[in-house]
């Protein structure tokens, strides 16, 4: 028996990356829509409402739309876009960011799925706020480099379309970035940290690190000690693992063109310093891989069907 699954947004370039890895799985049945209908209302309403599975790969307000379109409780959703991923009734859709966050995901009738940003921050950050290494209330400053891909469109267009392109260039300089709430909520932090990302003249990959001072916190937690709570908590995660903290270089490309997340800590034991490293592909755990697997457990399928190890 096959599910039908409709990608409303499969032209941009996350729906392009989750349609390939659909292709092909005899399990799934994609619903389409021509290029003269899938902008329309009506046409759009008929496949949301038809599908067993919708995947929302669109801007916040037309995937706030979309949702309105489904008049049925039986369409499930996943939703990249940034509209619903603080909201109540929404599952967040990172299966291994907290214990039972599979089962729930695989019962939910609307899941949300990640930010790439806030997938390599919340990887490393919440597994020690949870066993209370990282005090809840510090000042946690997070910085990352993306892949131009992760600007959709408008973005790979403004690098490809320059000659020569900018090497990187940095943004969000108000602080305000939107994937900002996202953080502070699903790592249950009492303070918005300080976000500051930036854009490399690479197509894909991405760098996340977290700095922290061990040495201030109330239980003064050792680098071997914080390293043992992430092993811990992706132990039995097939996409995320814990790599060599002695490693002298971690690239942005270490991970790119797969769906898998890989965590480092490294630091100085001596001064109590500690640099938390998470490498992931922008388009892969960071967006189409996060909603195959979402999809994948929701359906009751091979969690890891359809993804790049």
């Amino acid at each position: 028996m096959s599910i039908s699954v409709f990608i409303d947004g499969a032209h941009g370039t996350t729906g392009l990356e989750i349609r390939e890895r659909l292709a092909g799985r005899s399990e799934i049945s994609l619903i389409s829509l021509d290029e003269a209908r899938r902008k329309d209302t009506v046409a759009r309403g008929e496949a949301l409402n038809d599908s067993d599975f919708v995947i929302l790969c669109l801007p916040d307000d037309a995937a706030r739309e979309a949702v309105s379109l489904i008049d049925n409780d039986r369409t499930r959703v996943i939703d990249a876009s940034t509209a619903f991923r603080t909201a109540e009734g929404w599952t967040y859709g990172f299966p291994e960011l907290e214990p039972g966050q599979t089962a729930a995901i695989a019962e939910a009738k609307r899941v949300s799925n990640p930010g790439c940003y806030p997938t390599g921050f919340l990887a490393l950050v919440r597994p020690l706020v949870r066993a209370g290494l990282v005090p809840v209330d510090w000042a946690i400053s997070v910085n990352a480099v993306s892949g131009y891909s992760g600007g959709g469109k408008a973005m790979i267009a403004d690098y490809e379309g320059v000659n020569p392109p900018p090497a990187a260039r940095a943004y969000a300089l108000g602080l305000a970035h939107k994937h900002v709430p996202e953080m502070q909520k699903h790592a249950r932090l009492e303070h918005p940290p300080i976000f500051m990302p930036s854009v490399a003249n690479t197509y894909r990959g991405m760098i996340v690190e977290v700095p922290l001072a061990l040495h201030m916190f109330t239980r003064r937690p050792t680098l071997a000690v914080c390293e043992s709570t992430l092993r811990e908590a992706y132990a039995d995660s097939a996409l995320i693992t814990v790599g060599d903290g002695d490693s002298d270089v971690v690239c942005i490309e270490d991970d790119a063109g797969t769906d898998r997340l890989t965590v480092r800590l490294c630091g100085n034991a001596a001064t109590g310093q500690a640099r938390l490293i998470a490498t992931l592909d922008n388009l892969g755990k960071g967006a189409a891989g996060a909603a195959v697997q979402s999809l994948n457990i929701m359906a009751g399928l091979d969690p890891l069907a359809g993804l790049t190890l």
